[in-house]
């Protein structure tokens, strides 16, 4: 059954229900967790996201003798290189969908483009708004953290392994630990910032953005960006490599880029299409209360806030709001 909510913001219906990966289907599903795994999770964004680390090591991160010290030089440099990887995906996807507008509304989730006047963000512009907070902020945090992680790293402050002596685990920790930890962690920290006193604060300044476009990724409050980029600190604990790091960083500095863009698909050609927009997430801007994590750990489903893009789904989100309502 389609949901309600999606018909009345936009005409392009998304398929649903949205189903809880196969990887944790009972009884145990091998070939169809194998396929979810390659074709939903990994193609194409978390091939690029490991592509990208094993890239970033070997060309573009200062040596580690250079990282035993800090120094604002190196980590400066780790801010721009950061800066350059997010201006270059978020802006392209700006650009492709917003700018240029190459498909219209196709696969678009909502009817709505960007706020151009609105007293809700700075110079009243959501774009300008989102760049900011994303750059003056997002980055700036995310460089530290990971900056700090490599120094504690390089100067032998911590564990570590090397390929040579660890090639399946950090296979492993590249490929799915890093995936499988930042959605622990998100809806951990995620739950946390929707405690009221929090959320006023700080979240509110992400959920201005009901709707979303890829700037509006990691367009946080400082506090929040504080706490979301604690996503590093497990590696000051568990041994890994730098390049598992380094994708803990894009995945959850560059990724949001693709899971906010606004649009289901991005059509190429009008033959082929690529995944890049978010449903679940979607679901979460537009109601708040629901889909506080993750599909790739369904956490959610848990706690009885999965919510699949059926009206049946939003009707059990009415009975809770009901309920929350007598309760008060």
């Amino acid at each position: 059954m389609s949901n309600d909510t999606t018909r009345s913001e936009s005409s392009y219906q998304p398929p649903v229900p949205i189903e809880k990966p196969p990887l944790y289907s009972w009884p145990p599903k091998p070939t169809k967790a194998l396929r979810w795994l390659l074709f939903e999770m990994y193609f194409p964004w978390g091939f690029l996201w490991i592509g990208l680390s094993i890239f970033t090591w070997h060309f573009l991160t200062p040596s580690v003798a250079t990282m035993s010290t800090l120094s604002p030089g190196w980590i400066g440099f780790i801010w721009l290189r950061n800066a350059f990887l997010l201006c270059l995906l978020a802006g392209g996807l700006h650009w492709w969908f917003y700018i240029r507008r190459s498909q219209d509304k196709n696969f678009k989730f909502t009817e709505r483009w960007l706020a151009t006047d609105s007293r809700k963000f700075l110079w009243r512009n959501q774009v300008k708004d989102n760049i900011f907070w994303s750059l003056a902020s997002g980055v700036t945090f995310w460089s530290i953290f990971e900056s700090l992680t490599l120094w504690v790293w390089a100067s032998g402050r911590i564990p570590s392994t090397t390929w040579s002596e660890s090639p399946i685990y950090l296979a492993f920790m590249v490929s799915g630990g890093v995936i499988f930890w930042a959605t622990i962690h998100f809806w951990i920290i995620h739950r946390a910032l929707h405690w009221k006193p929090l959320y006023q604060v700080a979240h509110d300044r992400h959920h201005r953005n009901v709707n979303i476009g890829p700037w509006s990724g990691i367009s946080f409050h400082p506090i929040e960006h504080t706490i979301y980029f604690t996503v590093f600190l497990i590696w000051w604990v568990v041994p890994v490599h730098p390049i598992v790091i380094l994708a803990s960083g894009f995945f959850n500095g560059l990724s949001p880029a693709v899971s906010h863009s606004g649009f289901d698909y991005l059509m190429i050609k009008k033959k082929w299409k690529l995944s890049t927009g978010d449903l679940f997430h979607q679901l979460h801007h537009r109601y708040f209360e629901v889909n506080y994590g993750n599909t790739p750990t369904p956490i959610d489903a848990i706690f009885k806030t999965w919510h699949d893009g059926t009206e049946e789904a939003q009707e059990r989100l009415r009975h809770r709001r009901r309920a929350n309502q007598k309760n008060d």
